[in-house]
């Protein structure tokens, strides 16, 4: 594993050991990586929206009702 040397503002040290103190996370490294791993997941899911609204846009307009356009989401995504 890479070790790096990072600073924290003193607000958000505080708030890190907080949560080791509390024994949420057993250290500030253990805490860090989990944050990072939830940014990743969300980027994930950012990148994932952001791929389906850029294809909505270019499909252009439809004529289908709000009801139609839920049950062919519902169809798409049940397979």
């Amino acid at each position: 594993m890479a070790r790096q040397s990072i600073s924290f503002t003193e607000p958000n040290d505080k708030w890190l050991k907080s949560q080791v103190d509390s024994q949420e996370y057993s250290s500030k490294s253990e805490l860090v990586n989990d944050l990072i791993r939830q940014a990743r997941n969300q980027q994930k899911q950012i990148d994932w929206i952001r791929t389906k609204l850029e294809k909505a846009e270019k499909s252009g307009f439809t004529n289908s009702t709000k009801e139609q356009i839920l049950a062919q989401s519902k169809s798409d995504l049940n397979g």
